[in-house]
């Protein structure tokens, strides 16, 4: 074999290996498309309204306050992509949001969310998901000019 095909050849191996994201890979995981009106009332009847407002999204007033309050949706510096929200919803100590008050978490590296697995259906979650994704915008970075 000559040289310059076994490079090739090598290069070829490498980047496919590097490609590969391993057995936990969410590559290819997607969900069928959700409603968001159903999503909506999920919304309202696992009770997220509680401590979840939702930018541009008129919501009845929760019968309590819980204990603390995170907007959803409006304008954001990171895309939040798809799997975020799944990520979200199903894991929610996966990441904590920075501007938690550590007080309020009593040190733990936990969401305060409560894990709403065994009480949620797989379509609540996927049409959750529906209600929730567009009410993210991603804004453009700031352009920085440099000096010459």
């Amino acid at each position: 074999m000559n040289t310059k095909v076994w490079c090739i050849s090598v290069l070829a191996a490498v980047g496919l290996t590097a490609c590969n994201e391993g057995v936990k890979s969410g590559k290819g995981f997607r969900l069928p498309d959700g409603d968001a009106e159903k999503g909506k009332a999920a919304f309202v009847g696992l009770q997220c309204h509680t401590c979840h407002p939702v930018v541009g999204v008129e919501l009845p007033a929760p019968s309590s306050k819980g204990p603390i309050s995170f907007f959803i949706g409006g304008e954001v510096t990171r895309l939040r992509t798809y799997g975020d929200l799944v990520t979200s919803i199903i894991n929610p100590s996966h990441g904590v949001a920075p501007g938690f008050d550590k007080k309020q978490m009593e040190g733990a590296k936990l969401s305060p969310m409560p894990e709403f697995n065994n009480v949620m259906t797989v379509a609540q979650m996927i049409d959750l998901v529906a209600f929730l994704h567009p009410r993210y915008k991603t804004l453009a970075p700031e352009p920085y000019y440099m000096p010459p």
